[in-house]
C-alpha cells in the first residue's frame, strides 16, 4: 500500500503524518491489518529494537476520588466493589515496588487517586520515593498525582522522581462529555508543569469510549504537540458500576490499528499498552508488541492483569527481548534533550486509564486505564487458571474484568 510505505518514510524521518493519513490507518481493512502492523513494527524496531520496557504499579491511595471521570472505578459516585484505602507507608510502598523489580519492571509508577495533591501529600510522596530508590538501586520512579499546582513537580523532582504522569484521555472537543470536575485544559497545564520542571512527562489516552475515529486523532496529535517522552494508550475497561460500564466498542483489531496510529505519529516515543490489553487484546496481545515498546507487569490499579509470568512468556514467545536496567530506553536524540533523566530511562510509569486518581488522568492512576482482569481468577483464562467459554464475537467480556484483591492494600503477595 503506498499510504503504509509512505508511512513508514515519515516515521523513520520523525516528520508527522497528515491527518488524513492517521485517519486512513484507522479506516484500513481487517485484511490489511497484517500489512500495518508490519508496515508500523519496522519504525518501532528502527528506534526501540526488539526491547519491551516493563513498568510496575503501586497504587498509593485507592478510591474515594471528588472527580466524576466517566471512565473512573474510583470516581465520586462510583459502586464498584474496588479496594479503598488511604495512603501507603514509605515502607508499603517500597515493599510493593520490589516485588515489581523482582519480576523485570524497570520502572515503578507511583499513582495516588484524587483531584491532585495537597503540599502535604507531595511532602509524604517524596519520602516515600525517597525510601524506593534508597532500598531499590537504579529503580526508576514515575508519580501520577493529578493536577499539580506551582512547585510541585519541582520538589517530586528534587526528591528522585524521574517522570510524571498526567493523561489527556481524549480529545478536547469531547473532553466535557466524559469529565465536568476539570478541564481539558487543567491537564495540559500539568503536562507542561512537569516539562517545565525538568520531569520526564508521560501523557496518553484512552479508547473505546465511544469517541470517532476523528477525536483519537485529535488526541494522538495534541499529544505529539506536547511532546511527552511516553504515550500510554489505554483500552477502556468497563467497569461495573461506572458510567461507561456498557461501553464495550472495542476488537482486538481495532486496538491493534489504533496502536499502531499512535506509532506512526509519535515514531520515536515510548508507546505503552496500558489498561485494558487483556480484556480488548486478549489473545492478540502479541502482535501489539509489534507497535508499542513499553507494557505493565501484572496487575493495574484497581483490576486484576495478566499474570507476571504470563507477560514475561509472552515477550519471549514473540521473538522480543526485556529490556534491561542498564539499558537506555529513548533513541539518543530525545535523551540528550530530555529532561531530569526522563529520556534516559524512560519516560513514564503511568498512564493508566483505570488506575487511579481521577484528576490525575481520569481513572488511572498510572498509564493502565485500569486493566483487568485476567484469569487470575476464574474467568479469564489468560493467567493459567481454566478459562470459561469464549464468549461469542462482538459480545461483552466481563469473564474479564477482575476487581484486583492483592498487593498495595492487602496482605496478599502481588502480582509480579
Amino acid at each position: 500500500m503506498d499510504l503504509l510505505n509512505t508511512l513508514v518514510d515519515k516515521g523513520l524521518r520523525r516528520e508527522l503524518p497528515t491527518r488524513e493519513e492517521a485517519l486512513a490507518v484507522l479506516a484500513t481493512s481487517d485484511d490489511d491489518l497484517l500489512d500495518v502492523v508490519a508496515a508500523a513494527g519496522k519504525v518501532r524496531r528502527h528506534w526501540f529494537g526488539r526491547r519491551v520496557k516493563l513498568n510496575y504499579l503501586v497504587n498509593l491511595k485507592s478510591g474515594l476520588c471528588p472527580e466524576d471521570c466517566s471512565y473512573c472505578s474510583q470516581r465520586l459516585g462510583s459502586t464498584a466493589g474496588i479496594l479503598k484505602y488511604t495512603w501507603l507507608k514509605p515502607d508499603e510502598a517500597s515493599q510493593a515496588a520490589a516485588a515489581g523489580l523482582a519480576g523485570g519492571a524497570k520502572r515503578v509508577c507511583l499513582v495516588a487517586s484524587g483531584r491532585g495533591p495537597t503540599d502535604r501529600d507531595v511532602d509524604r510522596v517524596s519520602e516515600t520515593i525517597r525510601t524506593i530508590k534508597d532500598q531499590n538501586e537504579g529503580v526508576e520512579v514515575c508519580a501520577c498525582l493529578g493536577l499539580l499546582s506551582d512547585g510541585q513537580a519541582e520538589r517530586l523532582r528534587d526528591a528522585g522522581a524521574d517522570a510524571y504522569n498526567h493523561n489527556l484521555n481524549t480529545s478536547e472537543g469531547t473532553y466535557g462529555d466524559i469529565t465536568t470536575t476539570h478541564t481539558y485544559a487543567d491537564r495540559v497545564d500539568t503536562v507542561q508543569k512537569a516539562h517545565g520542571a525538568g520531569l520526564s512527562a508521560c501523557s496518553g489516552l484512552i479508547a473505546g469510549m465511544g469517541e470517532s475515529d476523528e477525536d483519537l486523532v485529535d488526541v494522538v496529535f495534541s499529544l505529539r504537540e506536547l511532546d511527552p517522552d511516553s504515550v500510554p494508550v489505554n483500552f477502556l475497561i468497563p467497569v461495573e458500576g461506572t458510567p461507561l460500564a456498557k461501553e464495550w466498542n472495542l476488537t482486538p483489531q481495532r486496538c491493534l490499528r489504533i496502536l499502531a496510529m499512535v506509532r506512526f505519529v509519535c515514531p520515536d516515543v515510548e508507546v505503552r499498552i496500558a489498561g485494558g490489553r487483556e480484556v480488548h487484546l486478549r489473545t492478540m496481545q502479541p502482535l501489539a508488541l509489534n507497535l508499542a515498546n513499553s507494557i505493565f507487569l501484572g496487575d493495574y490499579l484497581t483490576t486484576e492483569g495478566q499474570a507476571g509470568k504470563a507477560d514475561l512468556e509472552m515477550i519471549a514467545d514473540a521473538g522480543f527481548e526485556v529490556e534491561g536496567t542498564d539499558q537506555v530506553t529513548l533513541p539518543e536524540h530525545r535523551t540528550e534533550t530530555a529532561g531530569a533523566g526522563c529520556g534516559s530511562h524512560e519516560a513514564a510509569g503511568c498512564g493508566s486509564h483505570e488506575a487511579a486518581g481521577c484528576g490525575s488522568h481520569g481513572s488511572a492512576g498510572c498509564g493502565s486505564h485500569e486493566s483487568a482482569g485476567c484469569g487470575s481468577h476464574e474467568g479469564g483464562g489468560m493467567c493459567g487458571t481454566p478459562a470459561t467459554a469464549a464468549a461469542p464475537a462482538g459480545e461483552p467480556r466481563t469473564d474479564l474484568v477482575a476487581v484486583r484483591r492483592r498487593g498495595a492494600g492487602t496482605d496478599l503477595a502481588p502480582n509480579a
